[in-house]
């Protein structure tokens, strides 16, 4: 979105820009917007549009030195005679600033892309180079302010929203963007992929999604290493546009849960998916091996169902806001059906077990997270998504880590030492990051 003066140009990739006026709130109003054809003619920036019968836009980003050009290659034919006259406008614009603030009083300027509206929330780093795309659709990044330290974003551009029969995305991790806001260093406005429809930008303006460009990724950081995940927010024009808010000190999983029972797939075997913000992903690699998968609301009582074993999925938040899945996943134990944590999962488990939980500093937010399986010397590179850990020293005497950190020594795995129950802190399934350990989908669906 730039500025030009009084008006606004929406540019959308490498397609045709709009024009529009900026809202009361500073921010626009999506259905205001007025053709770049219209304006042209309004304005008279072509002389004697009148004489005009049509005019072609073609548009064109150019960035240099912090200044951005629009140009406009117009191309107009002319009422009364058979040729067409073409012109060139170059419109110098600049980018909307806007400002991260950090609890500390921490304060860095860069500049808006996607949706224009202050945001407020945690704020943490990723430092995957890819799947920005993923990250963004993770219900796990619920109340969280995203910084992505890979210093390039936006490159490949956005993948279309297209469904699978069973209504699961082809692409996302979720229906929707559910960071608060993002962070990066160089905001790419060209994208290119054989994949792409859009641009990072459209898509986040078409979701209300925030985001901030031109800041050095690098300094915050190293803040947030140093001193750990802070409360943060975005603003536009006033320090007071919008309050700081911690997200761990309320329930973030009943938001992003589903609200009612839903079935995917078919098989002889039937597993129930404690939905507490749950990737697609952790239903397609399910369902890819041949079981069907009933996907519960969080608070759900699914004991009194007809299942084979139980899944928990990952999600948002402090887990010791939602005592009512622990409760659950406790009475289901007593069955001595099997039980498969993931991420979230691998906390509610382990709380159902008796252990304790405890919030990492700058939590392991990336793709490449090593880990160990404890009584080996196996290792696995591993992508994750978490703010708390689980205890290793309050696990109970029937209880014994699974992985281990090789970065910090913190737990990434328990098991029970003579019944079918593991879970793991890190992501099987994997969208997007390495898939190594997407045998522990075997593993389960076997146990079964």
């Amino acid at each position: 979105m730039f500025i030009c003066r009084n008006l606004v140009i929406f540019a959308h990739g490498k397609k045709d820009c709009r024009f529009s006026r900026p809202s009361k709130e500073g921010y626009m109003r999506p259905g205001s917007s007025e053709s770049v054809s219209e304006v042209l003619r309004k304005r008279h920036i072509i002389e004697n549009a009148a004489k005009f019968v049509s005019i072609t836009i073609a548009s064109r980003l150019s960035y240099l030195g912090h200044r951005y050009f629009l140009c406009l290659k117009v191309s107009a034919d002319n009422r009364g005679n058979k040729g067409t006259i073409k012109q060139t406008i170059k419109i110098k614009m600049q980018k909307k600033k806007a400002t991260l603030i950090l609890d500390d009083g921490s304060r860095f300027e860069g500049i808006s892309f996607g949706y224009e509206k202050p945001v407020s929330g945690e704020v943490v780093f990723n430092t995957s180079m890819t799947g920005y795309t993923e990250n963004m659709t993770d219900p796990s990044y619920v109340g969280q302010i995203v910084v992505f330290t890979y210093p390039l974003i936006g490159n490949y551009g956005i993948p279309s929203e297209e469904l699978y029969d069973n209504g699961l995305s082809k692409f996302f991790e979720s229906d929707k963007i559910h960071v608060e806001a993002i962070v990066v260093s160089d905001y790419s406005e060209d994208y290119s992929h054989w994949n792409a429809v859009e641009s990072l930008s459209s898509w986040m303006i078409r979701h209300q999604v925030s985001g901030i460009t031109n800041i050095d990724t690098r300094a915050l950081t190293k803040l947030l290493r140093e001193k750990g995940s802070m409360k943060g927010k975005i603003i536009f024009d006033s320090d007071d546009e919008i309050d700081f808010k911690d997200p761990n000190v309320e329930n973030q999983i009943k938001k992003v849960s589903c609200k009612e029972v839903k079935s995917y797939g078919e098989g002889k075997k039937t597993v129930v998916l404690i939905d507490c913000g749950a990737k697609h992903n952790i239903v397609r690699c399910l369902v890819k091996r041949g079981v069907k998968v009933v996907c519960v609301p969080w608070n759900y009582d699914f004991t009194t169902m007809d299942y084979d074993g139980v899944c928990i999925s990952n999600g948002p938040g402090n887990p010791d806001t939602c005592g009512e899945v622990v409760e659950n996943i406790r009475k289901a134990m007593q069955t001595n059906k099997p039980i498969f944590g993931i991420c979230m999962g691998n906390q509610l488990l382990a709380k159902a077990g008796g252990a304790k939980i405890y919030k990492l500093k700058y939590g392991h937010r990336s793709a490449n997270q090593p880990v160990r399986q404890v009584g080996s010397d196996r290792c696995y590179v591993t992508p994750q998504n978490h703010g708390f850990a689980v205890d290793n020293d309050t696990l109970g005497t029937e209880w014994e880590p699974f992985f281990i950190n090789m970065n910090d020594g913190s737990n990434e795995g328990i098991r029970h030492k003579t019944k079918p129950f593991f879970s793991v802190q890190f992501h099987p399934e994997a969208s997007g990051g390495p898939t190594e350990t997407g045998y522990l989908f075997d593993k389960f669906v076997e146990l079964l």
